[in-house]
């Protein structure tokens, strides 16, 4: 016997239902995670937030939501660099890649990184040149961050990526 597909209403319904209980921190990223997972682009192009009005102000892009500090809606690399601390070249291409898709100006968003991407960004970071640049982004695939993309030598920031970058860096010292 075969199943039956859910309507678009009850597919909804479902989604609603799982993520109500969560915060909306975990909200954000079950529902990141799954657009990535199902090779969804989130809607406008940017990170999911918690729900904010349908009409914000510039100023609502960079309060504070239910406690937490949300990153500004643009930041230069260099910035975003500091903030987050990255301690690894393979960190560092992960806050390129999310640079990339959540943060830079409009015309320089993309949801694909390559390694001309990865020079120009370390260099406007000062961050350190790995030594073979083209074999970073395939090396931090094999490390989990990253997915292949349809494009030769792009790859696409994954929820793994994306969690170390907005959840874990900068790495707390542990006493």
């Amino acid at each position: 016997m075969t199943e039956k597909k859910p309507t678009l209403g009850q597919a909804i319904d479902k989604i609603i239902g799982a993520l109500d209980s969560l915060d909306p921190d975990a909200r954000q990223t079950a529902i990141e995670a799954a657009c990535s997972h199902l090779g969804v682009k989130p809607p406008s192009g940017s990170a999911l937030q918690a729900p904010i009005p349908l009409n914000p102000s510039p100023s609502t892009l960079t309060q504070p939501l239910n406690g937490t500090q949300q990153q500004p809606a643009q930041i230069d690399i260099k910035t975003l660099k500091e903030q987050k601390k990255p301690t690894s070249a393979a960190q560092m291409a992960c806050v390129v890649a999310y640079y990339l898709q959540d943060l830079a100006p409009s015309n320089e968003r993309k949801d694909t990184v390559t390694a001309e991407d990865i020079k120009r960004y370390f260099k406007q970071a000062k961050f350190k040149l790995p030594k073979t640049i083209s074999q970073l982004l395939p090396d931090s695939r094999l490390a989990g961050y990253f997915d292949s993309a349809p494009g030769k030598g792009e790859y696409r920031l994954n929820a793994v990526g994306y969690n170390l970058v907005v959840h874990n860096l900068p790495k707390s010292k542990k006493k």
